[in-house]
């Protein structure tokens, strides 16, 4: 244990936040920060990349709090804007960009190494300890022409999905860009808030229980889990880090689904597992994508868990969507929850197997405290022993075959045909106030099965949702809780429009079919 303090050490990296931000317009060029003067690197449209904003302008929040919301931790905007003006160089010289990504401006949630910046995970201990080299990903992306220009809030841990709470000691608690009572999900909730608010055009994060798709249903973005062995990983540090019982995926936010769907087949096309050991050898299948687009699709449908069941305005969402596809044609399959039981129990169980030890060393490192999701979690059980971890892994492995012997055997009762992807909801419900989350059991089953997922705006929650008593019985404590929270504040959630997201689920390493059945189903929601 430590006597460093770790207010000092939170102060000064504030600190070095606050300087880095003030010291970019040294230098800048007046004329570089007239909001009609951009870089050209930096405005420049790539192919598929749906809209786009400068580090300079007036459209982009840098450094800008919404009240005790933080959005940033490391700041690379001294880097961004060499880079641009270099790109800038590049394109005049050659008449033609770098790559098919030059001059896009992304964020990273602060998990993702990047050379001479610290990558804390929410730990005061971690602070002021830079890294020697980019990660994987980052590399790529920066070979492609992206400017990684900054790093984004996570909670302490990154484990604290279910609270809702994306606060840690170091940089504070990140807010719902529309309420600062309500998150803005986790634990990618700091990449999401920023590009909520259009300060960043693509983010990455990563998925280990739904910390990429919950953010992007919260507030209104699209966001992409993959199978864990499709994106390249290296590089990228997490709490538990070693463990390979449930691979935590990395994966893109957006505004757009094809600024998702660019940024992951580029990345593919370039062939990450000729970089990254733990990347699977499988090239973008272009036919996949563009034949869920061809023809009329077979989709399982889930709109109740059996333990908590989704809100008014998110069930309302999910039968909009299903008119829309059943009247374009698609046929539409029902699903049951059946074994998600005992995925969501296996989980749970394999997130404290080492009782806690690895998140107390890194919180005890620094001398902070824990916030109250954490210390619950690393106090919720003890160490077990390697035999019994063996255990847990053949239940999980047995769990994945049953899975997979199940979606076999579901077939569509007309045509025969296997059900292509699943519809289910992101969450019971939508954004709600700051540590109010409980139940994930919507995203994390897929975790523990690594199938391919993604989140994608469905809604909005709307006064006719509180109209009419809702008259659910609850089925449990959990289910109890849940409509206690509808109840408590569905006038404060309609009057604030919150957005409400759908859940579109492939199986293993489908993650081009998910996204085109996702282009389908966006095409017919907002076009």
């Amino acid at each position: 244990m430590t006597t460093r303090n770790w207010q000092q050490v939170a102060a000064e990296k504030r600190l070095q936040q606050e300087r880095a931000i003030i010291t970019i317009s040294n230098i800048l060029t007046p004329e570089e920060t007239e909001p009609d003067i951009k870089a050209q690197s930096i405005v420049k449209k790539v192919t598929d990349i749906d809209d786009v904003v400068t580090l300079t302008g007036p459209s982009m929040p840098i450094g800008r709090q919404t009240g005790k919301s933080t959005h940033f931790t490391e700041v690379l905007f001294h880097e961004a804007i060499d880079q641009a003006k270099n790109l800038d160089k590049y394109l005049a010289e050659n008449g033609k960009p770098i790559g098919p990504l030059h001059g896009i401006p992304m964020t990273l949630k602060d998990q993702f190494n990047t050379k001479g910046h610290d990558t804390t995970l929410g730990y005061t201990g971690r602070a002021f300890k830079p890294v020697s080299e980019d990660a994987v990903l980052v590399q790529m992306l920066r070979k492609l022409g992206a400017i990684i220009y900054a790093k984004t809030n996570l909670p302490q841990s990154i484990m604290a999905r279910g609270s809702g709470a994306r606060q840690n000691p170091l940089w504070g608690l990140t807010c719902h860009p529309k309420n600062e009572r309500y998150t803005p999900g986790g634990s990618t909730g700091g990449e999401a808030s920023l590009l909520c608010l259009k300060g960043s055009i693509l983010g990455w994060g990563t998925d280990l229980g739904g910390s990429i798709r919950m953010p992007a249903h919260m507030t209104g973005l699209y966001g992409l889990k993959p199978s864990s062995a499709r994106l390249p990983y290296f590089g990228i540090p997490v709490s538990t880090e070693g463990q390979e019982h449930v691979p935590s995926s990395v994966g893109p936010l957006a505004r757009s689904l094809c600024s998702v769907y660019a940024a992951v087949r580029e990345l593919i096309l370039s062939q990450p597992w000729t970089k990254d050991s733990r990347c699977a050898p499988i090239p973008w299948r272009a036919d996949v994508y563009e034949g869920m687009q061809a023809r009329k699709l077979t989709i399982g449908v889930l709109m109740d868990d059996g333990v908590v069941r989704p809100h008014p305005p998110v069930a309302r969402v999910m039968h909009e969507a299903l008119t829309k596809l059943a009247n374009a044609g698609h046929e539409l399959v029902p699903w049951t929850p059946d074994l998600h039981a005992e995925c969501i129990e296996v989980m749970d169980l394999f997130y404290t197997v080492d009782g806690g030890k690895d998140i107390r060393r890194d919180v005890l490192a620094g001398g902070e405290p824990f916030i109250p999701h954490v210390e619950n979690l690393v106090n919720r059980g003890k160490a077990i022993s390697v035999y019994e971890y063996w255990q847990l892994n053949r239940r999980k492995a047995s769990l994945q075959q049953a899975y997979l012997e199940k979606w076999n055997a579901i077939r569509s009762p007309t045509t025969g045909h296997p059900v292509d992807v699943l519809l289910m909801p992101v969450m019971p419900h939508s954004s709600v106030p700051h540590r109010a989350c409980r139940w994930v059991g919507y995203t994390k089953v897929w975790n523990l099965l690594d199938y391919s997922a993604v989140a994608l705006p469905g809604g909005k929650v709307e006064s006719c949702d509180c109209e009419e008593s809702w008259g659910h019985v609850a089925r449990n404590e959990m289910d109890e809780w849940n409509v206690k929270l509808w109840e408590d504040n569905k006038t404060e959630m309609a009057g604030m429009n919150l957005t409400v997201g759908l859940q579109l689920v492939g199986r293993k390493l489908e993650e081009e079919k998910v996204l085109g059945v996702a282009k389908v189903l966006d095409d017919l929601l907002w076009k």
